[in-house]
């Protein structure tokens, strides 16, 4: 007798094994072989400009021209950190550039205002003048907050040195050099009448968080504090140095009580110019900051290596991995602005970075972000 032959064929053979599944493992089955699940799964990648999303933007000046504005909508940027000058232009200027910035299609997600870097501030030099440089601060900081401007970054840097050199780049580009043993050695000198302590400069911090945070929390405006850049020893110049490590961000939470309106400004490019030095390193820094939202802005630059001696670099052409950087903040869902920082001089550009390094940069980032997006979902 010749066996009984199944009708049907195999098609019908797999049905019957997805039948002797149980149903929720049957049903899983069918949408994972399906075409339709592939589809689902690629609308849930996040888009660029998404809300949930990170914020690829430029620090440009609230007096920017037409021109500039044009150029920043022509590579694709819809927000930028506005740079305000020194003065009373935060009170009289901000609105009308805002409203001019946001008929190009263009939102202010942060800002820089730098009436903190009073010496009188920055040193905690007791007196009226400090009281009322502190005031003017309070105040632009409601203006941020009445025109709608979430965030604004700062530093602690009153004696600083940034550059010891500048020097060609494997790539032909001038770029900053720092050099610690250049510093000491050549550069170093007292900035003020007499040396500060870290101690000191810690206590001028803690003063003016004081003053300045209860408004931040009514304007709805964050805070978020710049490392020091270069993250040398506590002192440079006379100076004490404050924010150059972990340590220094986690006693400055400590200070602020975990204010939702205070946070952390990441510089990519300091934290690798730091290296084990800084106690975390950029990724760690990214998990635990990040990973509970207190991570307010980023500036996203790389250097050829870490102290004692270090150039920057474009993005690509550094020791860290960018792309890592991106996908580890995609991954603690990092929606605030990333900023190209520092960007080198190319041929041609009249005086600093010009137009088409920002457009190497965003291009570059924006890859980066795509990527991670296709990556992280």
């Amino acid at each position: 007798m010749k066996p009984r032959r199944t009708s049907g064929g195999p098609h019908a053979a797999r049905r019957r094994d997805l039948l002797k599944l149980p149903l929720a493992g049957g049903a899983a089955a069918l949408l994972n072989s399906s075409p339709i699940s592939a589809a689902e799964r690629r609308r849930k990648v996040i888009d660029e400009f998404d809300a949930a999303n990170m914020k690829l933007a430029s620090r440009v000046s609230i007096r920017a021209t037409d021109g500039d504005l044009l150029f920043l909508k022509q590579i694709g940027l819809r927000y930028i950190r506005a740079e305000i000058p020194t003065g009373d232009a935060v009170f009289k200027e901000l609105a009308p550039a805002r409203d001019r910035f946001a008929r190009a299609g263009i939102s202010m997600i942060s800002c820089a205002y730098y009436g903190h870097q009073s010496p009188n501030i920055l040193l905690g030099r007791p007196g009226p003048e400090r009281d009322r440089d502190i005031e003017t601060c309070r105040a632009a900081i409601r203006e941020l907050g009445r025109n709608g401007i979430p965030v604004l970054v700062l530093d602690w840097m009153a004696a600083n040195t940034y550059t010891t050199a500048m020097v060609d780049s494997g790539r032909a580009y001038k770029t900053r050099e720092f050099s610690t043993p250049d510093f000491r050695s050549k550069v170093e000198k007292q900035r003020f009448e007499r040396e500060y302590s870290a101690e000191e400069i810690w206590a001028a911090f803690v003063y003016f968080l004081k003053a300045v945070l209860p408004v931040a929390e009514e304007a709805n405006v964050k805070l978020c504090m710049h490392p020091s850049d270069p993250p040398v020893e506590r002192m440079m110049n006379g100076v004490g140095r404050i924010f150059t490590d972990y340590e220094d961000y986690r006693r400055a939470e400590q200070i602020a009580g975990k204010s939702r309106c205070w946070g952390v400004r990441l510089c990519v490019g300091t934290w690798a110019e730091g290296g084990d030095r800084m106690g975390k390193d950029v990724f760690e820094m990214i998990r635990e900051f990040g990973g509970r939202g207190k991570i307010f802005d980023v500036d996203f630059r790389n250097v050829t290596s870490p102290l004692p001696r270090f150039s920057e670099t474009f993005m690509d052409d550094g020791y860290l991995n960018m792309y890592q950087v991106m996908k580890a903040l995609r991954q603690v869902r990092y929606n605030g602005p990333i900023v190209p920082d520092h960007v080198p001089s190319l041929v041609d550009d009249p005086r600093g970075p010009g137009r088409a390094g920002l457009a190497y940069c965003i291009a570059y980032m924006r890859a980066l972000l795509r990527t991670a997006n296709e990556e992280v979902g």
